[in-house]
Order: C-alpha cells, then sequence, then structure tokens
C-alpha cells in the first residue's frame, strides 16, 4: 500500500476513534444526547445538499435506503450518545462498538442467508465473551447502562451494513443526504418529545461545543466516510476493513489523554479478545 493510502487509512482510524471522546466533551457541556445527535445529522445535510441536489433513486433502492438511513443515521448515533451519557468511562463503549462486526456477520447470515463456517461462530463467541468480562469488571460498576447502549448501537450499525450492500451502486453523497435527512428530522423530534425545551437548549450550546459537533459531522461523517470510499476505489473491503480494529487505539489513546482514563487489567483482557476476534473475522470475511 502506497504511503498516502496508508496515512488516509490511519487519519480515518484516528478519525472514528476521536469521535467518542469528542462527543463525550460535547456531553460534558450539557447538550442533551438526542439533541447532539440531531444536529450532527443536521450539519451532514446541509453540507451535501450541494452534491445531493434532492435527486430521488429509483424506487426498488428507496427500501433498503430508508432502512440504511434509519439504522445509521437514528438508531447508530442516538444510542452512540446516549452510550457515551450514561458512561462516567468511555473506553468501555469504544470497544463495545466492536460488536458491530460479529453482528454484521449475524444479520448476514439471517436476513442474506450467507453462509457462517465453524471458524466464524468461533470468533463471534470470543467477541462477546470479551465483553462479558468487561461488563463485569467491577471497576465498571456504573457503566452498565453505558455498554449496554453501545450493544445496541453496534447491532444497528451490523444491520445498517447490511442493507448498504444493496445501495452500492448509488452515489455516496445521496446515500449520505438521506442518512442525515432522516437522522435530523426524527432525531429533532424525539428530542423534542424526550428532552423537551429544544430551541432553548440549541440556544444555550457555545462555540466551543458547536465545534465539537461540527468536528463529529465534518471531520468523522463526512472526511472518513468519504475518504473510507475513496480507499474503495484501489482496493476490496476485505482489504480495507481489518483497519476498523485500529480506531479502539486511538479513542482508548484520546480517552487517557483528555479525560486520564487509566484501563484496568480485566479490562485489557477483554478489550484484547475483542480486538483480536474481530480483526481476525474481517480477516475471513
Amino acid at each position: 500500500m502506497p504511503l498516502k493510502h496508508l496515512l488516509i487509512l490511519l487519519f480515518i482510524a484516528f478519525a472514528y476513534g476521536s469521535a467518542f471522546p469528542i462527543t463525550k466533551l460535547a456531553l460534558n457541556d450539557s447538550v442533551p444526547p438526542i439533541l447532539m445527535a440531531s444536529l450532527r445529522m443536521g450539519i451532514v445535510l446541509i453540507l451535501l445538499i450541494p452534491f445531493w441536489r434532492f435527486k430521488i433513486p429509483h424506487k426498488k433502492y428507496l427500501p433498503s435506503l430508508i432502512a440504511f438511513s434509519i439504522s445509521m443515521g437514528v438508531m447508530v448515533y442516538v444510542f452512540m450518545t446516549l452510550s457515551l451519557y450514561h458512561s462516567s468511562i468511555i473506553s468501555p463503549v469504544i470497544v463495545g462498538s466492536q460488536l458491530a462486526i460479529p453482528f454484521g456477520v449475524l444479520l448476514s447470515g439471517i436476513m442474506l442467508g450467507e453462509n457462517i463456517s465453524f471458524k466464524k461462530w468461533g470468533l463471534i463467541f470470543c467477541s462477546f465473551f470479551g465483553i462479558i468480562i468487561i461488563f463485569f469488571d467491577p471497576e465498571l460498576a456504573n457503566n452498565f447502562l453505558g455498554l449496554f447502549y453501545a450493544g445496541l448501537m453496534a447491532l444497528f450499525f451490523g444491520l445498517a451494513q447490511v442493507y448498504s450492500r444493496q445501495l452500492k451502486s448509488l452515489d455516496v453523497s445521496l446515500t449520505n443526504a438521506f442518512t442525515g435527512l432522516f437522522g435530523f428530522i426524527i432525531l429533532l423530534i424525539l428530542s423534542y418529545l424526550i428532552e423537551g425545551n429544544t430551541v432553548s437548549n440549541i440556544k444555550l450550546i457555545n462555540a466551543h461545543t458547536w465545534g465539537y459537533i461540527s468536528y463529529q459531522a465534518i471531520i468523522v461523517s463526512l472526511g472518513a466516510h468519504l475518504l473510507m470510499f475513496y480507499l474503495y476505489k484501489f482496493y476490496t473491503v476485505g482489504q480495507i476493513f481489518p483497519s476498523y480494529s485500529l480506531f479502539p487505539i486511538f479513542g482508548i489513546g484520546l480517552s487517557f489523554l483528555i479525560f486520564g482514563e487509566v484501563p484496568t487489567f480485566l479490562f485489557l483482557i477483554g478489550s484484547i479478545i475483542v480486538l483480536t476476534s474481530v480483526f481476525l473475522l474481517h480477516k475471513i470475511r
């Protein structure tokens, strides 16, 4: 792989990993979690309108596109923010998000009839076993709800990946614009119904918190995602996706630098099991 592509790959891993501590910083500024997810999707939508130009794809793509947009734009981001909102330590949430790959394999077997080999079943079991070790770490006793939401985030990310396989022929800007559209509208309604005082909450967001939200939208949701599709022009998904296992390293490292989080022994053991299992699962997909 040329140095240019390697640096892009490392940037993507850094961007995805940084999304978790950056989101936590915004939440620490008292931004309601569902509202923040909505604003993130709103920025994505606004920036993609010049490229999308309100095009509507052929009706045969609409069911999968809508399902993908709701899974990714609504469910993934709302459970990501809720998982961080309910966690005092965010490193377990970062590792928990890796379950998206095992969930994706399982859902591909259920929904698409793909064969799941004995080796894949073994790696899926190991990945969940690693999460169980983290779950029962007594040092993380106050973070169970956050880890549960992280599992739901991973489940819907895996579901989104199944639907995305039926959208390969669509322009990536159109797919992301629909994701932003559904995410922004549905999450804004949910924020109004659940969190209330939407207008007042938006007015209370200060400049540096807007910076955190913009970073999530521009660098992570748009930049990293579009660069990933750029690399797909030169490499297969199987060649690129194992690097997905790198982003927890950046995320955990940034959590240590920003929040002073020091991993516990059980967390390290569980994380090694999860990350190794997911990496190997990537390699044999």
